[in-house]
């Protein structure tokens, strides 16, 4: 983790900076996202941009001055403003061991007294929310959504095709063959971007071997060639590469979205963020867009549980304007964000806000009936590994695996070789 961030604070990145009026006397800070908060059809981009206008707009003596740049190139870059002494007020991050490598170089201020001098605001949060984001009993970062991973899949192709919604893996590869056969591509993934392939490969680990396997990775009771779920879930991951088209190697997450809503393939794997990408960018798809839970694999482990993200927001440890970074974590979260959250973005608020689902994207509805069967969560398999490079590991072991470029032994094999090297000593 340490090599890590030495390397990447080490480059030399500069963010774009958003720029506006100040008023003479206001407070300034600053907050970083990873998207255009102009040039997006993102909804959810769109509502966090009218949080920095309505924040930017109270009287209040403060101001926030957003510094944008692309999700790909996002944590190496605010890394290297950390770098240069100009770490920003604010900034959104992934949980797991991207927060984890804030969170270790002492940079990010703890907020359990900013909580607890704020009763209203602390109380409106869901239960556990904060949970991924405790660091000895210290609560370092707050939330502003909640998405689940889920199947999300054209209604019309599935009829054309005769398909029904798969509940288990070998139904799965059943309705991709029907939709192969009816002419339609039946899965867009995006090898490109590889955190999309670990998202599918993350499921069939889980869905093969339950909670336990990573833990024994993770304590070095096993390995990742000894778990017998893993070769398992790699061998099921590559059978279902065959139904993923013929560009995934060089595809993008954003180019295998567009496939999905141009009609191009029949079922994306996606966190439900994409709800507002594809809303976002072609209305007239809700209509035709259904969701459908990852399907469990015969003889495995639970096949309801879930994999779930919250995008988070982190205040610099050496902010000299602790108050205004407060009350800009407030309106990241107050009624009107968090509603139009799920109501606009389609994304599952963080409080305990009343949604009105006539209103939001019909397919919040799905997720949140998918939802309602949960047994347990689980995060980003790359997010849940011992660091950033040990995730970083997997997901190109995984896309290794899908383009033939190593059998499933020696893309484990090589995840274990780190594990030795860098988390078993």
């Amino acid at each position: 983790m340490k090599k890590l961030l030495a390397m990447v604070l080490a480059m030399a990145m500069v963010l774009s900076v958003c720029s506006f009026s100040l008023a003479e006397g206001d407070v300034e800070i600053t907050w970083a996202f990873w998207d255009d908060l102009v040039a997006t059809d993102d909804l959810i981009t769109k509502g966090y941009a009218e949080v920095i206008d309505r924040f930017n707009a109270a009287d209040n003596g403060y101001k926030v001055v957003p510094i944008t740049t692309n999700l790909e190139e996002y944590d190496s870059k605010v890394a290297a403003l950390i770098s240069g002494k100009q770490a920003p007020d604010v900034w959104i991050c992934n949980p797991g061991p991207n927060m984890d490598v804030y969170v270790e170089a002492d940079l990010v201020m703890p907020l359990n007294d900013i909580l607890a001098a704020n009763p209203e605001w602390n109380d409106s949060f869901s239960g556990g929310i904060f949970e991924r984001m405790t660091y000895d009993g210290q609560i370092m970062a707050v939330p502003t959504n909640f998405a689940a991973a889920c199947c999300f899949y054209n209604t019309e192709m599935f009829a054309t095709a005769g398909v029904e919604v798969p509940t288990t893996f070998d139904e799965l590869l059943v309705a991709c063959q029907k939709l192969q056969d009816a002419g339609f591509q039946p899965i867009t993934c995006s090898a490109g971007t590889p955190w999309c392939l670990s998202m599918v490969a993350g499921y069939l680990a889980d869905r093969c071997g339950g909670p336990d396997n990573l833990t024994a990775v993770s304590e070095g009771t096993s390995t990742w060639l000894s778990e017998p779920s893993y070769t398992t879930a790699a061998n099921k991951l590559l059978e279902l590469s065959k139904y993923f088209q013929k560009t995934c190697a060089s595809d993008t997450n954003d180019e295998c979205v567009a496939q999905f809503y141009n009609e191009q393939a029949a079922i994306l794997v996606q966190g439900s963020w994409v709800i507002a990408q594809i809303n976002g960018a072609v209305p007239e798809f809700e209509e035709k867009c259904g969701v459908f839970q990852f399907p469990g694999v015969e003889g495995g482990a639970d096949p309801n549980r879930m994999i779930v993200k919250t995008d988070n927001l982190l205040v610099s440890k050496n902010t000299k304007n602790v108050d205004a970074c407060v009350e800009l974590l407030k309106y990241f979260t107050d009624e009107t964000a968090q509603k139009y959250t799920a109501e606009v973005g389609g994304k599952i608020p963080v409080t305990g806000v009343e949604i009105d689902f006539e209103k939001a994207p019909k397919q919040l509805s799905f997720v949140n009936e998918i939802l309602g069967g949960m047994t347990g969560t689980l995060g980003f398999y790359n997010e849940s590994l011992a660091s950033v490079e040990a995730g970083d590991v997997f997901d190109n072991a995984m896309v290794s695996i899908v383009l033939g470029q190593k059998t499933v032994e020696q893309a484990l094999t090589t995840i274990n070789n780190h594990y030795e090297d860098e988390v078993w000593e």
